[in-house]
């Protein structure tokens, strides 16, 4: 097992610039002094963090919705099909995602189950959703993900799914759907 190489430390510095320099000098001086102190500081912890793996991070998973979110439903958009994926999205927000059955003893829906609850009872309604979905989730996400609720079971939380969710939404409005 090969150990990681560190950067030499730092060498001493003497400090103070001369004593014959007015004020200005003196502080254009402690500025470039530092500067360069920085700069080799910025250059010994990039070769001592070099060996550590890091795995990019998607922004969209950091920056997440309010905790509580409002429950005004935002305005709806002017296609079926879109306002449907938005009110099933809507639906998620309000009452909790879950994974490996359409509604929880709580009353949180998986995907296939916000959208089929929102669609009120119109089977070609839902299933033109439902494929609007499938259309985001396979721009998105490479493999095998063959229906809509293997995509939902296959995550731990809704940040995903909702957001993929939104995302066919907007994909429907764009298509006129």
């Amino acid at each position: 097992m090969s150990h990681p190489t560190h950067a030499p430390p730092l060498p001493a510095r003497t400090g103070t610039p001369p004593a014959g320099l007015s004020w200005e000098a003196r502080m254009a001086a402690t500025d470039a002094a530092m500067t360069v102190r920085l700069e080799e500081a910025a250059v010994a912890y990039e070769v001592n963090t070099a060996h550590i793996d890091t795995v990019p991070v998607d922004l969209a998973d950091v920056v997440t919705l309010p905790l509580t979110p409002t429950l005004k439903p935002p305005t709806p958009y002017a296609t079926p099909v879109a306002a449907l994926l938005q009110r099933a999205h809507h639906r998620l927000l309000a009452d909790g995602w879950c994974t490996g059955t359409q509604v929880d003893a709580d009353g949180a829906r998986c995907l296939y189950g916000a959208i089929h609850h929102e669609s009120r009872g119109d089977q070609s309604l839902a299933s033109s959703g439902l494929e609007v979905l499938m259309d985001a989730i396979h721009r998105q996400f490479d493999g095998d993900i063959d229906s809509v609720p293997s995509f939902n079971d296959g995550f731990t939380t809704g940040h995903i799914p909702l957001r993929t969710l939104d995302q066919a939404a907007a994909l429907a409005d764009a298509r006129l759907l």
